[in-house]
């Protein structure tokens, strides 16, 4: 719900945004990049149209581009490590009842509408370490980490396009 600055009430989705700035008065689309669609007045009086217009481009920007992705794409600047974005490790541990401990990378997990899960690749034990085995559960842990930001983007321009197909018929009624 926006009150514009004349006074007029307005039922906006999200992604779109009321700018009302000295001779700028109209609606940003922020979403696949940003539009602005003017008022084309001083007093607020084409508010509505503009945002129908936004809302218009909205959906349809919607139906063709991908949800944006609130996921990390580059390792933190205080990462200690060269290790990609949901990658850390390795993680070095003796389990119970063992003479050994072995090693293993963290990987996370995303999983959109939920909370990350967590999974552990093996590298080896102390014993039986190489340069090989740690570069081949590295290249395991990066598959696992984008095959799971594969699917958290399509379950994302899933829900956004199902949201998307409800405003649209909100709209037609």
């Amino acid at each position: 719900e926006v009150v514009i600055f004349n006074g007029a009430r307005f039922t906006v989705p999200q992604c779109i945004q009321r700018i009302d700035h000295q001779s700028t008065h109209g609606w940003q689309l922020r979403y696949g990049g940003t539009k602005l669609f003017s008022d084309h007045s001083q007093d607020g009086s084409g508010a509505a149209a503009a945002l129908e217009a936004a809302t218009k481009a909205l959906l349809s920007r919607i139906a063709k581009l991908p949800a944006p992705s609130r996921l990390q794409r580059k390792p933190s600047g205080n990462k200690a490590n060269d290790l990609p974005v949901g990658i850390s490790g390795p993680v070095v541990r003796q389990r119970p009842n063992s003479q050994v401990r072995d090693c293993s990378f963290a990987v996370s997990m995303p999983r959109f509408g939920s909370t990350p899960r967590g999974r552990s690749v093996y590298i080896a034990t102390e014993n039986t370490y190489t340069i090989e085995k740690y570069q081949a559960a590295l290249a395991k842990a990066v598959a696992l980490r984008a095959e799971a930001e594969e699917a958290y983007q399509r379950a994302a321009t899933r829900a956004r396009r199902a949201a998307g197909r409800a405003l649209k018929e909100k709209l037609a009624r």
